[in-house]
């Protein structure tokens, strides 16, 4: 039973879950309508299984329903899929792929048609390979490209691989009214074109269609069904109520509504990296309310340094403000190129002061460097020192590695390979990659020869240094198309004096019109703060 506590002399007001139905009362329907739903017809279920109280709530529901059914009915099959974007809290993750490999011994102890999938982005899409390797910039809610690639494309691909096997599939999901306005408006939207009983058409995914049998649910009904029902799969419902309560800043998960104590359910998880909130509370209370959990630290500082967008003050040096805590980022010395990925200078009206300034694109090498380093120490020290479960985490995978390194050295021109250095100097091991000695124009004690005759001018060095990689490239070419091309636009990139030579020049573009306006737009101050594509 829910209470609203007593605040400025209100008595408090007893609130029945299931809107004063008995739980037994709701389930049964509920499972009748499963089995019903199950039985119409071949047309194969995925059900969507995060680790989280929604997720799990229908997916004991739907388990626990056809588990009555006789076995020669139980033939439909029952994908169950999670989608780890490989930057997940690690508390999370471990949960939910524990949970998937029990779940799987269940369902062919107790002779079901479930069937779990781990799925994860594809190399290429990784949020490290785009951050470091490539030098997108942390996520902005205006440049939200990590969703598309860790989450919605491993999914929405399971799914067009079910649909093209079977002509349809039924999606499973754990979504619910209540979670906020936009999510009701839309699920009432699609309530209207419902083709048949509870099941919704997927506007994203064609031939699909979807099932959301707890969309009336509040957070404590949902709690109060996985509270009084075991977990069909040996799982402990208890213990997920606990991680919530653990991610909860007050260290409690009371099932009480009121304006200043939110119910259990308002605790989210997600990626540790995420820069689209000002701070991951959940981490952060987990850390608080565990010493356990201290391990996760070193997450939270390097979260807090993918955020600047700025360099940031290093331990000691002068200059960081009064009161300040490290990371904190610095003010004159941007962490992003001036020049967009393709070399290109573009440039905005700056609202607050008419000013003209250069749209900043991909990371810098240093400081993509600098963050593998740190994410490779992390990884290190957290081995090293955290719990027994967590001795072989990988915060970054040998593949991921594999692929920064790629981009670096044949897609960024950074011949000097420097991947495998600060592998070595972050972990103390080797990596466990072959030597690309053969493919470099130079090796690293002629970089440092080009670089010193460079005398400190980074842009010179960079042009110097992808024009020899282009002639590497294609000195052994039979047929050399495109050679030209690449070497201009080599040059193109790096004949500025400096930055400020760069905007210039970009103004000057502007004043001819040849960027297809008289002069840049201004913007408005959310649009400046989301400049933040790299192309």
């Amino acid at each position: 039973m829910t209470t609203i506590p007593l605040q400025l002399g209100i008595t408090p007001v007893r609130r029945k879950p299931f809107n004063g139905r008995s739980l037994d009362e709701v389930i049964t329907e509920l499972s009748e309508e499963v089995r019903e739903l199950y039985t119409a017809d071949q047309v194969p279920w995925v059900i969507g299984y995060s680790g989280g109280k929604d997720s799990t709530a229908v997916l004991q529901l739907v388990w626990n329903a056809i588990a009555e059914l006789p076995a020669e009915q139980r033939t439909k099959p029952v994908h169950v899929i999670s989608t780890d974007t490989l930057v997940e809290n690690p508390v999370v993750a471990a949960w939910v792929t524990t949970s998937l490999d029990t779940m799987a011994k269940a369902a062919a102890e107790q002779n079901l048609p479930v069937e779990p999938h781990r799925l994860t982005p594809e190399i290429k899409d990784t949020f490290w390979v785009n951050l470091i390797g490539r030098g997108y910039p942390a996520p902005r809610p205006k440049f939200r490209w990590c969703t598309e690639r860790l989450k919605i494309k491993p999914s929405n691909a399971f799914i067009r691989n079910v649909v093209a096997s079977h002509g349809e599939a039924i999606m499973v999901l754990g979504i619910r009214k209540t979670e906020s306005q936009a999510r009701a408006r839309a699920m009432e939207k699609h309530e209207k074109r419902r083709v048949r009983d509870r099941l919704s058409p997927n506007a994203n995914l064609p031939n699909s269609l979807v099932y959301s049998p707890v969309e009336d649910w509040t957070n404590d009904d949902v709690w109060e069904y996985l509270m009084q029902k075991p977990n069909p799969w040996g799982y402990n419902n208890q213990d997920l109520l606990t991680m919530y309560q653990g991610a909860s800043a007050d260290g409690e998960c009371p099932l009480v509504v009121d304006s200043t104590t939110p119910s259990c359910g308002s605790s989210r998880f997600g990626c540790w990296t995420c820069t689209l909130v000002e701070q991951d509370k959940s981490m952060t209370a987990m850390i608080q309310n565990d010493e356990e959990k201290e391990w996760m630290t070193p997450l939270l500082t390097l979260r807090d340094k993918l955020d600047a967008p700025f360099g940031y003050f290093e331990e000691g040096e002068e200059g960081l403000p009064p009161g300040r805590k490290l990371p904190y980022p610095r003010p004159d010395q941007p962490a992003r190129d001036f020049r967009r990925m393709n070399g290109r200078v573009m440039t905005y009206k700056r609202r607050t002061d008419g000013a003209e300034v250069a749209i900043h694109g991909p990371y810098l090498q240093k400081y993509r460097e600098d963050w593998l380093a740190e994410l490779l120490e992390a990884q290190t020290w957290i081995r090293a020192n955290g719990p027994d479960h967590i001795k072989n985490i990988e915060l970054i995978t040998l593949d991921e590695l594999h692929e920064i390194r790629r981009i670096w050295v044949f897609d960024k021109h950074e011949v000097e390979d420097s991947l495998p250095r600060i592998y070595k100097k972050a972990t103390g091991e080797d990596f466990p990659g072959g030597p690309l000695d053969e493919q470099l124009v130079m090796g690293a004690d002629e970089m440092k020869i080009l670089r010193e005759l460079c005398d400190g001018d980074d842009l010179h060095y960079n042009m110097v240094r992808e024009l020899l990689s282009v002639e590497r490239k294609y000195r052994t070419m039979s047929r050399r198309a495109g050679l030209f091309q690449a070497l201009e636009s080599a040059v193109q990139k790096g004949f500025y004096e400096d930055s400020t030579d760069a905007l210039d020049f970009a103004q000057r573009k502007n004043d001819k019109n040849k960027w297809g306006s008289d002069s840049p737009t201004p913007l408005t101050l959310d649009e400046e703060t989301d400049i933040d594509a790299p192309a």
